[in-house]
């Protein structure tokens, strides 16, 4: 059964000059952690805020727990979390006053579910007193989490929660959501972050406003069409120019402290041809090796 469900939604923006969502369509299993994966401006956060009944859809249709996303919206209010992007509580008031506020407004109290969020809220717990404008960015997330799941929610929309946050913060949300998973609660949750997509149980990658990709991450990385290797020399910069301009590479990306090459034919030995003309060229330690593509590596491909 899904929780979630998109029917070709179009979402639109200066009076249908800018397509923002474009005939989007997938489904959110009951229990399942599914991840909207897009660089900024892919139309996660338009698709985030039609489910979470802020804003209307220009066609299609939704529904979330079975509620449609207009003619239900008070209902769907009522049971789903939503932590946007932006970090959107009061930051005059303490950590211990925000909590505490969002609890009411949904006529429940800390207390009363306090074992949902128990694991969480324990690390900030010792500065329950300050302010939340005074958190630093892994505080800020796990305080806008224990308030988006203070009424106990069926149904927990995160849209990019772990943006701008360091490497550790973001290691410990996402133990967090496999957590709150085994709870049965169903995670709809954005990141412009590809190696966080290998998390999710399956995912959508999202590029201007279209849905490339569905699947789980492994099958993705499966279905990645041709052999992809990586190559690395002195000057990377040069080699990255020189591998782009070679007749016989179809695409060359870098990633890190590689370059991710694919070629247009794949001769016998097409690696050592490659080789030989870099060091006509004057290159020096080159290294090429096959590797299994990321996900990252699939996005890219999908793009073009």
């Amino acid at each position: 059964m899904a929780d979630i469900v998109l029917n070709h939604i179009v979402k639109t923006y200066n009076k249908g000059a800018v397509k923002a969502v474009n005939d989007v369509s997938f489904k959110v299993n009951k229990g399942e952690l599914f991840g909207l994966i897009g660089a900024d401006g892919a139309g996660k956060t338009s698709i985030f805020r039609i489910l979470t009944t802020l804003i209307l859809p220009d066609k299609g249709e939704a529904f979330v727990n079975g509620y449609h996303i207009v003619k239900d919206y008070k209902a769907i209010r009522k049971t789903v979390g939503y932590m946007p992007g932006k970090f959107s509580l009061y930051q005059d008031l303490s950590v211990e006053e925000n909590l505490n506020f969002f609890a009411s407004v949904f006529h429940t109290t800390v207390t009363e579910n306090y074992d949902l969020i128990k694991d969480i809220y324990i690390q900030l717990e010792p500065f329950k007193q300050r302010r939340a404008g005074k958190l630093s960015g892994g505080m800020k997330q796990k305080l806008a989490l224990c308030c988006a799941l203070i009424h106990r929610p069926t149904v927990l929309f995160l849209d990019e929660p772990t943006t701008g946050v360091d490497a550790v913060s973001r290691q410990e949300f996402w133990e967090m959501l496999k957590n709150l998973k085994q709870q049965g609660i169903t995670i709809l949750v954005s990141t412009p972050y590809m190696d966080e997509a290998t998390l999710c149980e399956r995912i959508a990658l999202i590029q201007s406003g279209n849905i490339m990709s569905i699947d789980t991450p492994n099958n993705i990385i499966k279905q990645f069409p041709e052999k992809l290797f990586a190559i690395k020399a002195e000057n990377m910069g040069r080699l990255l120019k020189a591998l782009r301009n070679n007749p016989h590479i179809k695409s060359c990306f870098s990633f890190g402290d590689f370059h991710h090459i694919i070629f247009k034919n794949e001769n016998e030995n097409p690696c050592k041809e490659l080789i030989n003309k870099l060091q006509q060229d004057n290159f020096k330690n080159i290294k090429i090796k096959p590797i299994t593509p990321s996900i990252e590596d699939c996005f890219i491909n999908l793009m073009n």
